[in-house]
């Protein structure tokens, strides 16, 4: 193996595409993927909602296994980085091989947040941020009626109306007054909660739990300030922590995040890192922000690759994000200021309908649901740099016409 080599450590969004970025620029037998997971780079959207509707629903690769074989990509399926010797610049691997590398880069995302009072490895606790493990999630739906999820986010709210929409029977466990509050408004908050609640999903707001009955490899009970729940099978979705294990132990600097330039570089050189595991410059202030997002992922895989060839780039994303629970699809664009002054603008029917957040009279965020339309003209404002008048903001329609004439 040449010290010229790309090595790629994550077979996730990021990982997959900067292979597809790379090999667009010829550079594809240069690139080397090392994915932990048995399964080559795959879709995770689906992992919360269309998997688990379809007995026989297979993973969706992002691309198969002959693409990669037809660009030269060489794949390390099922091996794990275990450390970098960075002054020589190679990768070690779990299965004792060596990877010399010119360049590295780093796509090795997040890992889910855990409860340090309930014990690892019982029978009956779930998470969902894997192939494997939804796989054995799906495996034991016929055999359960009752779920409890742990943790109200993006993620646990899919599946939570997932499994409601299948007729078994949910209850969502959320700490805070309010769902999602660190990523969407209180109006949008209080209609998911709403439109879960009427879908026959039991979420109990404020849940303090205090403890947890554990029967062998099981939890039988869990425990709240206000009564005990009993339970067949319990979700953990309080989140998820970025990958940086890896990251500090070669040295580089990680603050929320392994942080990198607008080139997606770390501090040490010949290393990029990209995806749900970074920090990035965003914004005229200086603000250093880290997403998981899809978007993100793929956006900063594209800007490392060309970095990674010479080409002078800067990254100046537009965040935006989506969420399919149940009949709501929830679109946001933009970052939700402290204090927003909101515009509401009304869609079709009660289920649609768009939030227009400003800040100091500037657009900062748009939030829409079941409402694709607004959804595009938000992000067509923030990508040129338009700040809407009302009379935009009104009717959007117009608005995209005048934008993209």
């Amino acid at each position: 193996m040449s010290q010229d080599a790309i090595v790629v450590i994550g077979g996730g969004h990021a990982g997959a595409q900067i292979c597809a970025s790379l090999s667009e620029q010829g550079q594809g037998s240069r690139v080397h993927l090392v994915c932990e997971e048995a399964f080559l780079p795959y879709q995770r959207p689906p992992l919360s909602k269309a998997y688990f509707k379809k007995d026989d629903e297979p993973i969706q690769l992002i691309r198969a296994k002959t693409w990669y074989e037809q660009q030269g990509i060489t794949l390390h399926q099922g091996d794990r980085a275990l450390s970098v010797d960075v002054q020589n610049q190679v990768v070690h691997l779990a299965s004792n091989k060596s990877l010399p590398y010119g360049q590295l880069v780093l796509a090795t995302g997040t890992r889910a947040r855990r409860l340090a009072d309930l014990p690892e490895n019982l029978e009956n606790v779930h998470m969902l941020r894997t192939a494997q493990d939804a796989e054995h999630l799906r495996s034991t739906l016929a055999s359960t009626e009752r779920f409890a999820f742990i943790g109200g986010g993006f993620i646990g709210l899919e599946l939570a109306a997932t499994l409601k929409a299948l007729g078994k029977e949910v209850t969502v466990l959320e700490v805070s007054p309010r769902l999602l509050a660190r990523s969407i408004s209180l109006e949008l908050s209080d209609h998911v909660l709403k439109t879960h609640q009427q879908a026959g999903i039991d979420i109990r707001l404020q849940s303090e739990i205090t403890g947890y009955q554990i029967e062998g490899s099981r939890v039988s009970q869990i425990h709240l300030k206000d009564g005990s729940l009993s339970v067949q099978r319990v979700l953990l979705g309080i989140g998820a922590t970025p990958e940086t294990a890896l990251a500090q132990s070669m040295g580089l600097s990680c603050e929320g995040g392994i942080v990198v330039d607008d080139q997606m570089r770390c501090s040490l050189p010949n290393v990029w890192a990209i995806g749900d595991c970074t920090s990035f410059p965003y914004g005229a202030k200086g603000q250093v922000l880290r997403l998981e997002s899809i978007q993100n992922a793929n956006d900063q895989a594209k800007i490392a690759a060309q970095s990674i060839m010479g080409q002078a780039v800067s990254y100046k994303p537009t965040p935006w994000f989506w969420s399919e629970q149940g009949a709501m699809r929830l679109q946001m664009v933009g970052l939700m200021p402290k204090a927003p002054a909101t515009f509401k603008r009304a869609g079709a029917n009660a289920q649609s309908f768009s939030l227009f957040h400003f800040d100091a009279g500037q657009l900062a965020c748009v939030e829409s649901v079941n409402a694709v339309m607004d959804h595009m003209v938000a992000k067509k404002f923030f990508e040129q740099g338009v700040n809407p008048s009302p009379e935009q903001v009104s009717n959007p329609e117009v608005a995209l016409k005048s934008l993209v004439a």
